[in-house]
């Protein structure tokens, strides 16, 4: 057996079950609530409602690069990926942020945008563990953020206090 280039999750939770398990089947499966909809990570309530989960949905895989850090070194000796690497947050088309590395890009601030479009790519680490990393993808992929730029409006001037307009 390979040593894994990470830490491995540990330990998987009943909560989570689900996830590790949907990734093993390359699936990225999301606890769901029926008031607000899925969220990331795995729990028991609802983060908004706290309500309790009403069951899991399959997540599409696509997103946005909401925003990135690029690590030059490790910060710890379990992680035995080269640096440079990118740390980054994807917001999912469903909604649900989540942290994961972009893979497949330049570790390069000139190469990287925040809003870039993004699909998954399933890791397998070793033995049964997948992890869902990201790459950029075409920029048909990702519905969300063209729509929030499509609908933006320009911003209005506001008067402050003093009479000025900013």
């Amino acid at each position: 057996m390979t040593e894994p280039d990470r830490p491995l999750p540990e330990p998987i939770t009943p909560e989570s079950r689900p996830y590790w398990e949907g990734l093993k089947k390359h699936r990225l499966m999301l606890p769901n609530c029926s008031r607000c909809g899925p969220f990331f990570y795995p729990r028991l309530y609802c983060p908004k409602c706290h309500r309790p989960a009403s069951g899991w949905v399959q997540a599409s895989g696509r997103g946005r690069l909401h925003s990135f850090q690029i690590a030059y070194q490790s910060f710890s000796s379990a992680f035995k990926i080269k640096p440079p690497y990118v740390l980054a947050m994807i917001e999912l088309d469903e909604g649900p942020r989540l942290m994961s590395n972009l893979i497949g890009i330049a570790a390069d601030p000139k190469a990287i945008q925040c809003d870039m479009p993004v699909e998954i790519v399933y890791e397998h680490i070793v033995g049964d563990v997948v992890l869902p990393l990201f790459k950029p993808a075409p920029a048909k992929r990702s519905s969300r953020g063209a729509k929030a730029n499509s609908k933006a409006k320009p911003k209005a001037k506001v008067k402050t206090a003093a009479g000025r307009r900013r």
